[in-house]
Formats: structure tokens, sequence, C-alpha cells
């Protein structure tokens, strides 16, 4: 098993991260230049991915050796701040896309993880995630779907009810049960190329946000040699508490903070703009008032998501009570206060900026895709397991 080397962050900005921040940038103009039909239609923003394989903005984590930007975590949450400040779809699609391919990074062995990386690095490969399940209710540490070995190979027949970009992917990283396996928890990761599959889409995907995901129902059948195991079988916990949960909600977290701050950026505008300045009263001690709130919380999601930024950067052991509790509370306060501070400014600006679909403020698409920030590994669910951690902290110890 390939082991992580801790990523640290320099306070002046590299000539690399200068270079990743460019790469960024194009990225989120060509999501703009597509962001209406993507989000009417609900298709892919499959421009936008295009030009994240060109820029090689794919191999965003992967090593300068194999030709990738050796971007650091915080080159990560950098990015998906950026992008979601035009499409919080393109922030989540790069930011989930990174959490697989650093799973690779750590957990892949030669000659797997050579060959993988090496495409990351030239923009040809694009990784989808495929851990839900029907029947497990959301349980990431659980698969029922068995994994099956013949000689050297390994079978996979896996049906997923949300795959995000799984009709685009050019490979998959897949939960299943582990092939020796005596409980359900005894899960392993595995890699397939797409054309090692038969990939088959079943339903539409017609969401109230979140339209440009296009994640899909996907059933994944085929046979990859045996050593496209990602780490060790039965082992992918390790790899779930490592990179798979901290990097889910680093980035996730990220990707709403950018879409609510975008939003808030697009209102205070409208609100100096002259024209706009003859439509609002800004001397209106509640429309200040409700500004005041959206921006707290934005500076309130923006500490703690940097705090627990620098947690994992720095090596901490991610499986303390307390680093859970710190990660879970990221995610959760991200998901609610995000989606509070957009209701805040719909509220600013009333009916025709904060209600109305072609309204310049793009509030009403931003509480769309927001309103699943809770419901994307539910918050309910967060909660339940914080409670238990809590028990395990009896000192209330801060991470």
């Amino acid at each position: 098993m390939t082991t992580a080397t801790t990523k640290t962050t320099s306070p002046e900005p590299s000539a690399a991260a200068t270079g990743i921040a460019e790469r960024v940038a194009s990225v989120a103009r060509v999501a703009e230049e597509h962001l209406e039909r993507t989000d009417r239609d609900a298709v892919f923003p499959e421009h936008a991915l295009a030009e994240m394989r060109r820029t090689g903005l794919l191999g965003l984590l992967v090593p300068a050796e194999y030709g990738g930007c050796g971007g650091t975590l915080t080159d990560l949450v950098d990015a998906s701040m950026t992008l979601g400040r035009t499409d919080m779809s393109v922030a989540m699609i790069l930011a989930m896309h990174c959490q697989q391919s650093e799973a690779v990074i750590r957990y892949a062995a030669s000659p797997l993880r050579e060959e993988l990386l090496t495409r990351l690095a030239a923009g040809e490969l694009y990784l989808a995630s495929v851990t839900t399940e029907p029947g497990k209710g959301g349980h990431l540490f659980r698969s029922y779907a068995p994994l099956r070995e013949a000689d050297d190979t390994l079978e996979i027949d896996r049906a997923a009810p949300i795959v995000t970009g799984g009709t685009v992917a050019d490979g998959f990283l897949i939960t299943m049960r582990s092939p020796h396996a005596t409980a359900d928890h005894h899960v392993s990761l595995v890699y397939a190329h797409r054309h090692q599959l038969r990939v088959e889409g079943d339903g539409v995907w017609c969401p109230m946000g979140m339209r440009a995901s296009h994640s899909v129902p996907l059933t994944l059948k085929g046979t990859v040699p045996g050593h496209q195991v990602i780490g060790e079988h039965g082992a992918f916990h390790r790899i779930a508490q490592s990179v798979f949960g901290p990097l889910a909600h680093l980035g996730w977290s990220a990707a709403w903070l950018g879409t609510a701050a975008g939003a808030l950026s697009r209102v205070l505008r409208l609100l100096r703009d002259p024209a706009g300045r003859k439509s609002f009263d800004l001397g209106s001690q509640l429309l200040m008032t409700r500004i005041s709130r959206a921006r707290q919380r934005l500076d309130t999601v923006h500490a703690l998501l940097r705090r627990t930024e620098a947690l994992v950067a720095g090596g901490a052991d991610l499986a303390g009570a307390n680093s859970q509790l710190l990660l879970n509370g990221l995610k959760i306060t991200a998901a609610e206060e995000c989606h509070r501070a957009v209701e805040d400014l719909i509220d600013a600006v009333g009916l025709r900026h904060g209600y109305l679909q072609n309204s310049p403020t793009r509030l009403e698409k931003a509480l769309r895709d927001l309103r699943s920030a809770a419901l994307n590994y539910s918050n309910d669910r967060l909660h339940l397991a914080d409670g238990q951690l809590c028990l395990l902290d009896p000192d209330v110890r801060f991470a």
C-alpha cells in the first residue's frame, strides 16, 4: 500500500498555485458560458469537463513527477470555492473527482498507480465514485454486492442509485463486499476502466437543483484484473477515514461556500450599481441587517473550513473523536449556513431579484442547489454519529 505524504501549505502563493488558479479561472469561464443550458436541460457540463482536461486540472492533486499539478489541499479547497461561485455542480464534480484521485495517489499499488496517475495528469481520466447502493441507506462502510474472484480477475456486478457524472466517466472507483468477507462492513474498493464494464443508465435526471451534476442511477457489470483493487481487500474503512470522508467534507463545503459567496457578491454589486441604488433603500436597517447576517454566516463557515483544512493537511489522527466531530461539524454547518445565507439574501432583495429565475443575482438557482447540501450524506445521519462521538469525549477537547 502506498502511504500518504503530508501536503503542506505555504503562506505565499507559489508559481504552481498561480498556475492552478489560472486553470480554475479558465474552467469557470467555460462553465459560465454554458450555465443557462446545463441548468435548464439538466445535462452534464461537458464543455467544463473538456476544459478541465485541456488545462490539466483533472490532475490537480497528482504529483508533479507524473506530470500533474502537484496541488495541495488548499488548492483543492480554493478551486472548489472559485468554481462554486459560478456553478455548484461543476465545483462538486471537480471536488469529487479529486477525492477519487487522492485515493489512487495514496493507496493504489504498482503498476495501476503509475498508469492512472499518468492518465489523470494528461486529462485522460475523469473518475466517478460508485459508493451508493440500494438497501444500505447511505452507510458508506457497508456493501451487499459481492466482489467475486475468478483466477486472477474480479467480477463486478453493481447497481448504484446515484453516480455523479457516471454517464461520461472514463473510470470508476467502486465499493463492493470483499471476496472473503464475513460481514457487510468488509468492503473493498476496486477500480474499473469504462471499457472493462458494461455501463447502463436507468432513469431520468430531473432534480430541483444540482441539475448539471447528472447523478443518474447506473448498473455496472464486467471483469477486471485482480491488481485493480485499491488498497487491501476488506480495508475500505481506512481509505474512507483518511481520504473519502475528509476530502468530501472539505470539497463539498468549499463548493457550497463558493456558491453562497457568489450569490452575496452578485447581490452587493446590484446594490452598489447606480440603477440598483434607485431600486433599494440603502438606509433600510432591515436590509443592512439581512446583508450583515448573510456575511456573518459565510465568515463562520470559512473559518471552520480553513481550520478543518489545516487539521487534515497537518497529518492529524482523523480517527479520533474530536477530529471526526470537527469534520462532521464542518459539513453540517456549511450545509445549513450557506443555504440560510441565500435565504437571507432572498428576503433582503425581495421577489424580483430573489425569486425570479432571470434575475442577475441567480439567487433562485443558488437556493435550489444548496438545498441538496443537507441531504448529500444526510445531516441527520451525521448528527446521530456525532451524538455518539460526544460521549467518547467527556472532557470536550477541540481538534
